[in-house]
């Protein structure tokens, strides 16, 4: 990258911004909307689209060339031209040779599950600004939305898998004349834990929550009416409800950070042949002992006769309700980036929070890999 782009990212002014094509399996979310290019013309800066990148979600190139970008044929066009690199998923591994020293990286990360992906970033000296670690007054705004959809679609999934042309044990969440309901244990009562509930509720389910907060009990206990249980997470509770569940979603995350292990791989012997574990913390690293990511072409694997569903973009089993959520989340961060490259974070917290790497240095220590 030439002087005159590095002066641009230290002192803001026109940059150039790419959109390119996610190349994770079955990844049709894409980090920007023709509405989003709209504003970043409007300000004087250049927005060049990966061909296809909104196909997925029905979104044309000429939707995009309409609104003023220019597209391009490949990711290299992308990588090699912008200063400012807006994406869903964290750079893989074909990625890796495009990026380009002071480029900034505006997506999902999570440091946390991919050592090897982090040592390279550093190396490469570029900024990374990761969605999920952007924080205002004790919430992640990026990462919210996209908890709220994971924990509503971990529900589905499990009442899907369940089913027993997976290996399930063939319950029906909302049960039948005669017939008990399913049984959902939700071990997490934070966004996504609260949105799994919820979901499972609607689905006709006997649902409870573990939580460990007792602020946090007495607000779910306030939202719910009684409507689900609200337990302590404590080892007792959690083994009593795992020896009946039929359905267990892992909600547990601290940000950045590893999530913490709840289901240890000695508890899947007193978790019944055919139930399912759903791990919608599997981005952090799982919260569950014997979870691995998987995909959306093999979602589950089965150990001990349990079914896992780990598949770490969750949300992109729905991209177009995913992609418009956030993109509305992430856009004022983006434009902040346009008009002040890395000097944005001096005059806005979150985003200063969610700088991780800069300049070959990890910036925000709770993305330290174990």
């Amino acid at each position: 990258m030439g002087q005159d782009s590095k002066n641009r990212l230290i002192k803001g002014g026109k940059m150039f911004v790419g959109i390119p094509r996610e190349k994770k399996n079955h990844e049709y979310r894409v980090g920007g909307l023709p509405e989003t290019v709209s504003i970043l013309r409007e300000k004087g800066h250049r927005v060049l689209v990966e061909s296809g990148a909104g196909q997925g979600i029905g979104i044309q190139d000429r939707d995009y060339s309409d609104a003023g970008a220019e597209i391009c044929s490949s990711p290299e066009d992308i990588y090699s031209k912008c200063q400012l690199v807006v994406k869903v998923k964290e750079p893989l591994p074909e990625e890796y040779p495009m990026l380009r020293e002071e480029q900034i990286i505006f997506t999902f990360f999570h440091f946390a599950s991919d050592r090897k992906m982090t040592e390279i970033l550093l190396s490469k000296k570029v900024h990374c600004f990761a969605y999920e670690l952007v924080e205002e007054e004790g919430a992640f705004p990026i990462l919210a939305p996209m908890s709220e959809i994971a924990g509503r679609l971990a529900p589905q999934q499990g009442a899907k898998y369940i089913e027993k042309e997976f290996g399930g044990k063939g319950v029906l969440l909302s049960g039948g004349l005669g017939a008990r309901k399913g049984r959902v244990v939700v071990i997490g009562g934070g966004i996504v834990g609260m949105n799994a509930a919820s979901i499972s509720c609607g689905m006709g389910a006997e649902v409870s929550i573990l939580e460990i907060s007792p602020a946090r009990i007495e607000y779910l206990e306030n939202l719910f009416k009684g409507t689900c249980r609200i337990l302590q997470a404590n080892r007792e509770n959690k083994e009593n409800e795992i020896r009946r569940a039929d359905i267990i979603i892992g909600a547990v995350m601290i940000p950045g950070k590893k999530a913490p292990t709840v289901i240890g791989k000695e508890d899947l012997l007193k978790i019944e042949d055919g139930s399912v574990l759903v791990d919608v913390a599997i981005d952090q690293g799982g919260c569950f002992e014997t979870s691995r990511p998987t995909n959306h072409n093999q979602p589950i694997f089965i150990i001990e006769g349990v079914i896992h569903y780990c598949v770490p973009n969750m949300p992109g089993v729905v991209p177009r309700t995913s992609t418009y959520s956030l993109v509305a989340a992430a856009t004022p961060y983006t434009i902040m980036l346009a008009d002040k490259g890395i000097d944005a974070p001096k005059n806005n917290m979150p985003l200063s929070r969610g700088y991780a790497i800069g300049n070959g240095k990890i910036l925000n220590s709770n993305i330290i890999t174990q």
